[in-house]
């Protein structure tokens, strides 16, 4: 059974009341502990005043939209974010995890389908975890991933990771130096294995070289094994 996090506080923002109430609704009656927003100002009122475990973004709204939100959320959030789209078209989903998001669902979807993306985005993200022996690191260039707490730094400051790419660097560093593939890699992030989500984690990749790489075009770190997948390669 999938059960849902019950002691997770979700953010709906979808200017639709109509869609709102109904995922109010049944996310409540799914255990969770749930807040709406009209739009991305109201949005913001209540991220400064309260700490969510993920937010379900709908992108097409007036003003800002979800995506230009997105994006300026991952400027200092790392929260999960699932956007609701009303395109399917793949170039419309890349565009969202480009801008940031974890995961998305197209437009109309079962509500029973919205549980198990957000509990299988949920249990993506980093448990803390208290360490009393010295961490484990792997130094990439100037940047250093701590292996027990997850973290990577450059120098005292802390590169903040989304829930996917935290996860991503827990799969690479438990297998340094050695390929993964992408089918693997959709697999172990907890998605659906298809060409589309194959794509979806090259998108991820991309994101996580550029807070990697001195040159996110010729990676020396997180390389490209052709025919292969993925592989890390710390010093």
């Amino acid at each position: 059974m999938n059960e849902p996090l019950s002691d997770a506080h979700i953010l709906i923002v979808d200017d639709d009341e109509r869609i709102r109430t109904l995922l109010q609704k049944f996310l409540s009656r799914n255990g969770y502990w749930v807040t709406a927003a009209r739009d991305a100002a109201h949005a913001r009122r209540l991220l400064a005043g309260l700490d969510f475990d993920l937010i379900v973004l709908d992108v097409m709204m007036p003003g800002e939209d979800g995506l230009t939100l997105t994006r300026s959320l991952r400027e200092t959030l790392t929260t999960p974010i699932l956007l609701l789209t009303a395109k399917g078209e793949s170039s419309e989903r890349i565009m969202g995890l480009e801008a940031g998001a974890d995961d998305y669902l197209t437009k109309p979807f079962e509500p029973k389908e919205l549980v198990l993306r957000i509990n299988a985005i949920l249990r993506r993200v980093p448990v803390e975890q208290a360490v009393v022996e010295a961490p484990k690191t792997l130094q990439l260039g100037p940047v250093r991933y701590d292996v027990i707490r997850g973290e990577l730094w450059e120098g005292d400051t802390l590169i903040r990771l989304t829930a996917t790419e935290s996860t991503l660097m827990r799969i690479f560093s438990a297998n340094p130096h050695s390929p993964i593939s992408r089918s693997k890699l959709v697999e172990d992030l907890g998605r659906d294995s298809d060409h589309a989500q194959e794509r979806a984690v090259d998108v991820q990749i991309t994101r996580l070289r550029r807070k990697i790489e001195a040159d996110p075009k010729s990676p020396r770190y997180l390389q490209t094994v052709r025919g292969a997948g993925y592989m890390l390669a710390p010093d």
